[in-house]
Formats: C-alpha cells, structure tokens, sequence
C-alpha cells in the first residue's frame, strides 16, 4: 500500500462513495489509477465489498483499544466528549453511569499509537486517570477513517 492508495481510501471513507470520477475530483488521481488501485484492493482484501467496507486489519490499524476515563470536569459532559474526540484515532465515545465518566474507543495501528494515545489522554484537563483494555476480536468497525487527519494516515500506513 502507498500514498495514492491511503488517499483513496481516506476519500471513501469522507464522501460515502466509491464513484472514480468523485474521488478524482477529490485526490486528483487519474481515473484510469483510481480503477486500477481499487481494483487490487478488493484483491488484496482491503475492500471487502462494493460499499467500500475496509478490513481495518489488513489496512493496519488492526489494534481496537477501550478506554475508561475517569473525569472531574467543568461545563456540559458534550464538551468534555468534543475535547476526547480531538484525539486521533478515535472513533467512538460513549458517556457513563457508574465510576467510570466516559468510554472511549480507538483504532489504532500499534502499541506506539496507543502509548500516543493514552498520554493525549491524560494531559486533557479534566482527566483524573485511565484504565484500558485491548480488544481481543472486534465484532464490527465503522468509519474508523474519518477520526484520523490523511497526513497522520500516510505517515502510519505507506512504508518507507
């Protein structure tokens, strides 16, 4: 996988479509490459199906993780949530009952993304502490590429 191919799928993944023409209007890749790379993906077993679901194992954030936040916090619990969803990588976040405030959870592609990830945790004011836990096998994934800006995709997926 490339630069062409992670800015392709980040294209589906932001306009719901698979349409070449629409991803040439947005990556300004030719649409005889856009054919052909999608193409060998669904090969490679990326694509897994004509709505462009991503086998997000095999793209290389394969590593699910799911946080508990425990939080003291001022203003609306929404906030709070915006402020957790500025951290990339994350995907969804749930707001609790119980002792722990919030869960988070995050596609990540490597126990170094996860180190990242707790730390940015921990320095959002309100964070008391976190306890995570790693996902063993993950039953359904959604969206997971929206949560993350296209150049921190290029540097963690393209190889060097």
């Amino acid at each position: 996988m490339d630069e062409r191919d992670v800015r392709l799928l980040k294209a589906i993944a932001e306009l719901g479509t698979g349409s070449p023409e629409r991803l040439h209007e947005e990556t300004g890749i030719p649409v005889s490459t856009i054919h052909y790379r999608l193409s060998n993906l669904r090969e490679e077993g990326v694509i897994t199906n004509d709505r462009y679901d991503l086998d997000l194992d095999k793209l290389g954030l394969g590593v699910t993780v799911i946080v508990e936040v425990h939080a003291d916090y001022r203003g609306s619990y929404e906030e709070f949530a915006d402020r957790l969803l500025t951290v990339e990588g994350v995907t969804n976040v749930y707001f609790t009952m119980g002792e722990t405030d919030f869960i988070v959870v995050a596609r990540l592609s490597g126990s170094e993304m996860v180190e990242r990830l707790i730390a940015e945790f921990e320095q959002l004011e309100g964070v008391e502490r976190t306890d995570s836990t790693f996902v063993i096998s993950a039953i359904e994934e959604r969206e997971a590429l929206k949560s993350y800006e296209l150049e921190t995709l290029l540097d963690e997926l393209v190889g060097e």
